[in-house]
């Protein structure tokens, strides 16, 4: 598990650069719409005064939450050269009072219990090294009856689009992403993380594992991606 974390770390840390441009080169553009979907019925500036962004990158979802108006965001991600592009922009949108960044893990968050009003993570799941150990530290830092939300690439199920998919995730993806980044294994990495991750009800069954109830799962654009949402219910 510990060698997983080292993977991402120096996989990211070597595509960092080259990230949000080919983010939004190989989406698209559609990566921002996502985010903005995902959490535009869910966060809000009244219910959500802390926020914590997990696997945060270069602070893209951090920085449409704090468009949303959420006074207090904290990131964490285990790529440091990711974070310092993350600060970058941070500073570019003037966000520094609003927005934190800091290198953490999933399997040992640096906050206190009860401590978020909404946890979020966007397309990084797929690369914790221990799930169900990141999903109890997740449970730990959130309040009572407050949310978790998780945005990440699924498995479109229409069989036309489906083979479409498969042939861009697969070919043109990986050609186009080690091309531009200079690493041909992180972009074949990307395809082979999403078709090993569990899909709907087999991923909502990890979360209710670690206790998060009131699941769900809202499907976009042909169910390229997922967005999954849980409530922590106990008390303390």
């Amino acid at each position: 598990m510990e060698s997983q974390d080292v993977f991402c770390r120096q996989m990211f840390d070597n595509i960092a650069s080259e990230y949000d441009r080919l983010n939004h080169l190989l989406s698209f553009g559609i990566d921002k719409y996502w985010r903005k979907k995902t959490i535009k019925k869910h966060i809000s500036a009244t219910a959500h005064q802390r926020v914590l962004d997990i696997a945060c990158g270069t602070a893209d979802m951090s920085v449409t939450i704090a468009r949303q108006g959420v006074q207090h965001i904290e990131g964490i991600d285990i790529s440091e050269k990711m974070l310092l592009i993350g600060q970058k922009k941070i500073r570019k949108y003037g966000l520094q009072d609003k927005i934190h960044l800091q290198v953490g893990s999933t399997t040992n968050i640096p906050f206190e219990n009860q401590h978020f009003d909404a946890v979020v993570v966007a397309f990084g799941v797929r690369n914790f090294a221990d799930r169900a150990t990141a999903f109890k530290e997740i449970y730990r830092v959130l309040k009572p009856h407050k949310e978790l939300i998780v945005l990440e690439f699924s498995q479109p199920k229409i069989k036309i689009f489906k083979h479409i998919y498969k042939f861009y995730f697969t070919c043109i993806l990986p050609f186009v992403g080690g091309k531009i980044s200079g690493d041909q294994s992180a972009y074949t990495y990307l395809p082979d993380s999403v078709y090993r991750f569990p899909q709907g009800q087999a991923f909502l069954q990890e979360l209710a594992n670690a206790g998060f109830e009131n699941l769900h799962q809202k499907k976009m654009s042909f169910g390229i991606v997922s967005a999954y949402y849980g409530i922590k219910n106990e008390k303390n």
